[in-house]
């Protein structure tokens, strides 16, 4: 019976994984919670990075900055506030209680390794993988 009940909940999250990773809906994510900060396409220059005491990082560009592989643990804990940046006297993201404290879908690292965190931060991540430029 025990495994029965920890398959299940096994292939319930897999199910879960492979339904949040939309890079759509990530995007509407994306404009809505950080394209203020980070710009429309994602380069950092958003109309509130002027008055930022640390400028927006250019998105399209983690993967080149992290030889080549996308930071991917970095950016989930760092979008899902287990990695805070202060930027301005507020933590970065502006809009984390809406990403942080459901850790409930796996996400995998280049390593095969899962790392938990909620739907929308799956979400946004894909469409930050989407939209980086090429090495």
């Amino acid at each position: 019976m025990r495994r029965i009940i920890i398959t299940t909940l096994a292939l319930a999250a897999l199910g879960a994984a492979a339904a949040a990773q939309d890079a759509d809906i990530g995007r509407g994510l994306y404009h809505t919670h950080c394209a203020t900060c980070h710009g429309l396409e994602g380069r950092g220059d958003g109309p509130m990075a002027g008055v930022l005491l640390i400028k927006p990082v250019n998105l399209t560009e983690l993967s080149a900055a992290n030889g080549g592989a996308f930071p991917l643990e970095r950016i989930v804990k760092r979008i899902d506030g287990r990695d805070p940046l202060v930027s301005h006297g507020s933590p970065m993201p502006v809009y984390g209680d809406f990403f942080e404290g459901v850790f409930d879908v796996p996400i995998k690292t280049p390593a095969g390794q899962p790392v938990l965190t909620s739907g929308p931060v799956v979400d946004l991540v894909t469409y930050l993988r989407e939209i980086q430029k090429p090495d």
